[in-house]
């Protein structure tokens, strides 16, 4: 969310931000994985009976914008994409960057909690959508070769991320990998948040960095990880030891330079993690 694009008011700004964080809280404040699950399946329906002006429901969708989404998506998955290997995406959404894989690829399966895809699209035959409680995933051990999420480990809570990528792991194939973006923890709040708190309060019920990332990917018993650079169209492999100091050196920045500086030093926390 942005200024330039929210036009909203103060006040339904902060309408929205007390809402979504309201929902949060009671996301955060259950041990009980089922029970997270069914908080997880409706939340979004209930934050948009709530907040009817929330830009998801206002703002008109832009195929165009979509599509330059997708491309540059694309950048970063393009060169692990072959024809005889299975995908398998995280949190989709639309699944418009799952359906521009599919021509490329063996299998395509998508983990969802709910079907979003319009039913005006023709979904290719080897398009499957695999629904899941958060919980128990129903895919095969050791059958994917490229497992992708964008923007969707930040919307765990945080009991549930070590198990998720203990669940990716399980289901890569010896050295499949992992490739994900995320918001990153020092340049945020990327939520609502960002208007009216310095951490995240909203439905990215955490932000993470590359050294906690890796310390579960490590822990999980991933045997590589990779850190990218990822901005203006690019993808751009660089040490893991230079994201690590770099991302070490913008922590220690003040907020507002963190926020504007920062962020074009660290856009957004991208690894690939190999079995």
């Amino acid at each position: 969310m942005s200024a330039g694009t929210d036009r909203r008011t103060p006040e339904r700004l902060r309408h929205h931000y007390e809402v979504e964080k309201e929902i949060a809280d009671r996301l955060k404040a259950t041990r009980d994985p089922a029970a997270r699950a069914r908080i997880f399946a409706t939340m979004y329906d209930e934050l948009f009976e709530r907040v009817p002006d929330h830009p998801r429901l206002t703002v008109q969708q832009d195929p165009e914008a979509e599509r330059r989404q997708v491309e540059r998506l694309l950048v970063i998955l393009g060169p692990h994409l072959k024809r005889d290997i299975e995908y398998v995406e995280f949190g989709a959404g639309t699944c418009a960057l799952a359906l521009a894989v599919a021509p490329r690829v063996r299998r395509v399966r998508v983990v969802e909690i709910a079907d979003q895809v319009s039913t005006s699209v023709e979904l290719p035959e080897n398009f499957e959508l695999v629904l899941y409680d958060g919980s128990t995933l129903d895919l095969p051990e050791s059958t994917a070769d490229i497992v992708f999420s964008e923007q969707f480990v930040e919307h765990l809570h945080p009991d549930d991320a070590e198990r998720h990528f203990a669940v990716v792991h399980r289901i890569l194939r010896p050295g499949g990998r992992y490739l994900l973006r995320t918001p990153e923890r020092w340049t945020g709040p990327h939520d609502i948040s960002r208007w009216f708190s310095d951490t995240p309060r909203g439905f990215h019920l955490r932000e993470w960095s590359y050294a906690e990332l890796v310390r579960i990917a490590r822990s999980a018993g991933y045997r590589e990880q990779h850190a990218y650079w990822t901005g203006r169209g690019q993808c751009l492999r660089w040490p893991l030891r230079a994201a690590l100091a770099v991302e070490r050196t913008v922590a220690h920045m003040p907020l507002g330079m963190r926020r504007t500086l920062g962020h074009k030093l660290v856009p957004m926390v991208t690894l690939a993690l190999v079995k």
